[in-house]
């Protein structure tokens, strides 16, 4: 196969090439900012079609990653480069896909499992998932992330390529190992005895494991049937008191200190990001997938969260905070 990873340089880009590398594929990661890799790394300025876009032609996917953190303070500034990074990047994908003479047959596009409705009644499936926005117990700045993620996905769906298929890929938090995810960020908290529930730990946390990921990937590149949203997520989401405290099992250690709202508050305020990344329930299953019957490697946490540990563990990195 040849595989196109727009916005393939972070960390869940590094994960696929990864995989599709290692397969034997040819891998072509589109970067504004190029690194040496294992793989080809192609400069791209999404807001001018450049020989960059040559690279579409006899594509066998596109996976389009590309767009700016959230992870920052939703400031005017941020909240306009958040969302201008995805339009203007799923624009170009959609452009230079329209101009190959030889066009990819699939398209995934990068979404979130955030767009789903603040809850703690019921999971969200793609079928009758409550999409967000309209929540009256949650701050105003929460609906910003879901007024991206759904313009993130008219993007894609209202582009001229009639001969591609597009696949919108609600993604939960991806779990891997490696430095500065998400995964590695909530072992730290553990290791340095803070990772307790985070408020009244009610929220749920969806999440799927990096193997199962890479294996969905895949799925959905081979299944020409799936078409539309489909989430990316293991069918086991938890509240995140429960999380935490397999993660601090997973990891050997009994000691997590909880976080009051407060606390959350300010060292968001600090850190300049904000606090719906950790506060917000994201109760998310993957109805698509489980209907097609995939198989998760690693449906439940408890069992994930030991893998993961493992793997970070042999990885050499443990430090003066390891247990």
């Amino acid at each position: 196969m040849k595989v196109l990873i727009p916005g393939g340089s972070g960390q869940v880009g590094t994960i696929l090439a990864r995989s599709f590398h290692a397969a034997g594929h040819e891998v072509i990661v589109l970067s504004r900012s190029p690194r040496p890799a294992p793989w080809r790394v192609v400069a791209w300025e999404p807001a001018v079609i450049g020989a960059w876009a040559d690279d579409f032609n006899g594509a066998t996917a596109v996976i389009n990653l590309a767009g700016r953190s959230v992870n920052c303070r939703y400031t005017a500034a941020n909240q306009r480069a958040i969302m201008e990074s995805r339009l203007i990047s799923t624009a170009a994908v959609s452009a230079a896909i329209a101009r190959a003479s030889a066009p990819p047959p699939v398209w995934l596009q990068a979404s979130t499992a955030t767009i789903y409705a603040h809850r703690f009644d019921a999971p969200n499936d793609e079928a009758t998932g409550q999409i967000g926005g309209a929540e009256r117990d949650v701050p105003a700045s929460w609906h910003f992330s879901i007024q991206v993620a759904k313009a993130w996905e008219r993007a894609c769906t209202a582009a001229a390529v009639p001969g591609t298929r597009r696949v919108l890929m609600r993604s939960a938090m991806v779990m891997s190992p490696d430095r500065g995810g998400i995964f590695d960020t909530l072992l730290a908290l553990v290791r340095r005895g803070l990772g307790g529930k985070a408020a009244d730990g009610r929220q749920y946390m969806s999440w799927i494991h990096d193997q199962d990921f890479i294996r969905a990937v895949h799925y959905l590149i081979d299944n020409a049937s799936i078409s539309g949203p489909v989430n990316l997520a293991a069918p086991s989401p938890l509240p995140n008191a429960e999380f935490m405290r397999a993660l601090r099992a997973a990891w050997g250690t009994a000691i997590g200190l909880p976080s009051a709202r407060w606390m959350l508050t300010l060292g968001a305020y600090f850190m300049r990001t904000e606090t719906e990344l950790v506060l917000k329930s994201r109760r998310v299953v993957p109805g698509w997938l489980a209907a097609l019957g995939f198989n998760f490697a690693f449906p439940n946490w408890p069992e994930a969260a030991a893998d993961l540990c493992s793997r970070w563990r042999n990885s050499g990195r443990i430090g003066r905070f390891a247990a």
